[in-house]
């Protein structure tokens, strides 16, 4: 299959220390560009996404955001640091003895004191492996959001290269009556003109005229580059700057068709010709 750079993903996960969330986004790029976006608690996590997505992704800009809250998860157990509470009331005792006053230290005071009441925190490894196995299953969404959209891609190309072939099929059928409307022409012209040519003469220039006007070579290598662009797009995977390159020698081909043009029939084929070309050009890239 191929795969398209544009896709989106997004799971969640909610645990007894709090919630995850992983999202995935990417945009067309020439390479691949990785921006992992993540808490610091969880920045060792970094070179693991990284390498996750090297393997999976072949280009495209990529943006992969995590998200830890655990504000609203109501711990197990609160733990108070006894030690520390004895200070702070020697502390507070021994100051006010020294300003000759009452200690006024409260229950209150002491709770809301920094380090007094302590919050067992999670286990870090084990929201790690959370973390990483919970991007697997996004990344993994996100390279079928890819595919899909790679095939819908693939479709378009498909329905523009038939489109090709119809064109150079035209062209061809049309080829000996386009000769001849030239043979046509010009003793049309000599007799207008009342002109005695000879003969041998009058057939060496309607060659010339054949040969300059002959477009098999082109049409030929049209149909063997939507070959070669079928052939691609059934070996799939990241094919998209080959495809890049077919496009570019599709469209050569219709430019020289459209500069050899004696008759409007070959004329609008290779008007639209280039149409068909630039329109499979614009969804290539997309691909990856």
């Amino acid at each position: 299959m191929i795969s398209s750079m544009t896709a989106f993903s997004r799971k969640e996960l909610t645990a007894p220390w709090g919630t995850l969330s992983w999202e995935l986004r990417s945009v067309n790029h020439r390479y691949l560009e990785i921006s992992p976006r993540l808490p610091d608690t969880l920045r060792d996590l970094e070179n693991p996404v990284r390498e996750a997505l090297r393997k999976a992704l072949s280009r495209g800009k990529v943006e992969c955001t995590l998200k830890i809250k655990a504000e609203n998860i109501t711990p197990a157990r609160l733990d108070i640091n006894e030690e520390f509470v004895k200070q702070l009331i020697d502390a507070a005792g021994r100051i006010a003895t020294l300003a000759g006053e009452t200690s006024s230290l409260s229950v209150a005071s002491l709770l809301n004191w920094p380090g007094v009441v302590q919050t067992p925190e999670a286990d870090q490894s084990e929201i790690q492996q959370a973390a990483i196995a919970l991007m697997k299953e996004a990344l993994d969404e996100f390279i079928a959001h890819r595919q899909r959209e790679g095939a819908e891609l693939m479709n378009i190309i498909q329905e523009r290269l038939n489109g090709i072939e119809e064109q150079v099929a035209v062209v061809k059928a049309n080829i000996p009556a386009i000769l001849q409307a030239q043979k046509d022409k010009l003793q049309a012209k000599l007799e207008e003109l009342q002109v005695n040519v000879d003969q041998d003469r009058l057939e060496q220039e309607i060659v010339y005229l054949a040969q300059k006007a002959d477009v098999d070579e082109e049409l030929d290598r049209l149909v063997t580059h939507v070959t070669e662009v079928r052939r691609t797009l059934k070996k799939g995977g990241p094919v998209g700057r080959r495809l890049d390159f077919l496009m570019q020698e599709l469209n050569r081909e219709a430019n020289t068709l459209g500069s050899k043009s004696i008759n409007t029939v070959t004329t609008q084929a290779a008007v639209e010709l280039k149409v068909l070309i630039e329109q499979m050009r614009e969804q290539i890239q997309n691909i990856e």
